[in-house]
């Protein structure tokens, strides 16, 4: 039975245009705001388009802005909000159609990342590979993002800024700092952070960090070590002064 009823908008539209409409959503205890969608897609509007899968708070498809704001629709009780709730797609990423957009420029960016490359030495012994609990939680962490792209959403570089071709975006940080500060890992990725990857863009306001579903602590864990790593390289002035007078040479941005 319904305990009320809830104002549901959500945008309906494409590429072209579209606007908010209102759906009159019956709320049951428990509800979340992706229940609330999935009714009004079956009982009034069937056309209407909107991603999502395991409605566990797993998969990362729901990713929504509920009330402005980037949420996954799944994990969003409805008793959040009382009797008004305005659902919009990402605004980061172009729009296909109602609440889906298209995220597969996130897909290009990783294949730009090298990945994991162990050393030759690893790679060629029989023995396990030993490392520290400390270095093994370290990487976990980054190892739990469920690739919702709210963090790329809410980034003001993305989001604000249509920064793509300057910035990988925080889901990418996470990425590289998970290779980057693997024990049996090989590469020096700071070229990449300097250049392509365009680490310097982010000014570290957490809003990342704030909208993440798995509490990663993205800014802290992740931008800020991988920016002080690249600053190392790059401009600290004593490394620059060894160089100087080495003859050595800083790496080389990509």
């Amino acid at each position: 039975m319904a305990d009320s009823d809830l104002d549901l908008r959500i945008w309906r539209g494409d590429a072209k245009g579209g606007e908010l409409v209102s759906y009159r959503v019956p709320v049951t205890e428990g509800m979340v705001v992706l229940d609330a969608v999935l009714w009004a897609q079956a009982n009034m509007a069937s056309d209407m388009a909107v991603r999502w899968n395991c409605k566990a708070a797993k998969c990362g498809s729901c990713s929504a802005e509920i009330q402005g704001f980037p949420r996954l629709m799944c994990k969003t009780p409805i008793a959040d909000y009382g009797d008004h709730v305005t659902v919009r797609p990402m605004r980061a990423f172009p729009l296909i159609k109602d609440l889906v957009t298209d995220v597969s420029w996130n897909y290009e960016v990783n294949k730009q990342i090298p990945p994991f490359t162990p050393s030759e030495k690893d790679m060629n012994t029989s023995e396990p590979w030993r490392m520290q609990q400390k270095d093994v939680d370290r990487v976990m962490e980054f190892r739990k993002c469920i690739e919702c792209f709210l963090c790329q959403d809410v980034c003001h570089v993305l989001r604000n800024h249509d920064g793509k071709s300057n910035f990988y975006g925080p889901r990418f940080m996470v990425r590289i700092a998970a290779l980057e500060m693997h024990p049996k890992d090989s590469l020096d990725r700071r070229p990449l952070l300097k250049g392509n990857a365009g680490l310097g863009y982010c000014n570290v306001t957490k809003c990342c960090t704030e909208v993440c579903p798995e509490h990663i602590k993205i800014t802290d864990n992740a931008i800020i070590p991988l920016k002080e790593r690249m600053d190392d390289a790059y401009f600290d002035p004593v490394r620059a002064l060894i160089r100087r007078i080495g003859g050595g040479r800083k790496p080389k941005a990509v």
